[in-house]
Parts: C-alpha cells; structure tokens; sequence
C-alpha cells in the first residue's frame, strides 16, 4: 500500500513512541526522512538513528532521547507543509517556534535544514514541520 505523506507517517510514530515511553521507533527509510532525522539528532531531540538495510526497501530505526526520570525531550511535533497544502517561507518570513526555543524543519534548495541555519545563508524554502 503507498503512502500519501511518509513524513506525516514518520513524525506521528516519533510522537507516538516517544509519549509511550519507547526506546526505539523503526518506519520505511526515504531521504528526506534521514535528513529529518539528522536535524532531529543535532537539535537533541533523538539519541540517534540508524538505516537497517533489507528488502524490499531500508528500515529508518531512530532510538528515542529522555532525561532523567524519563522526562521528555519533545514536547510537540506539528507538521506544517501538507501534500494538499504547500507551505513555503522566503528569507525573510522563516518562522520562530516558541519565540526560537524549537526548531522549524526546511527544505531548501540546499537540502533540508534548520530555521536558524537557512536564515544564517539567507535562503527560504518549504516549511516541513515545527519541533518543540
């Protein structure tokens, strides 16, 4: 069965994993959603992940980040920009999450990044989710 929005798909079954308390989360692997995940690793909002070769296609395996006493490292996961609906920022319209506290997920002509470093090179793109 094709999937309309995997990385829909992706970030419900992190903010499902994550809220349950699971240590590891595993979906279908593209590159879009290994970017994601990257910018989700340096941000500190995931411990890590790895790509788990096989067939009929790569599994994405992200282990999930908490604090002492299992304390949350995500608050919230929204997804902005939709199949049905675009959403595109230029240079000067990027969004802040919580005032700069969360992250914004861009993809730009240069690959996908966070806010703050496609406002540092001074490129827009299509907004693709808010993390806080």
């Amino acid at each position: 069965m094709s999937m309309t929005d995997p990385i829909a798909d992706m970030l419900t079954r992190v903010r499902n994993a994550h809220s349950v308390g699971k240590p590891t989360v595993s979906m279908p692997s593209s590159k879009k959603l290994v970017e994601i995940a990257r910018i989700m690793q340096e941000e500190g909002y995931i411990q890590g992940f790895e790509i788990i070769n096989g067939e009929p296609r790569a599994t994405l395996e992200i282990t999930m980040k908490y604090g002492p006493k299992k304390a949350k490292t995500i608050r919230g996961i929204k997804r902005i920009s939709k199949p049905g609906l675009r959403i595109y920022a230029g240079k000067n319209d990027l969004p802040r999450v919580l005032g700069g506290l969360g992250t914004a997920i861009i993809s730009t002509s240069q690959g996908v990044m966070t806010d703050r470093d496609a406002r540092n090179k001074g490129i827009g793109g299509e907004v693709i989710a808010y993390i806080w």
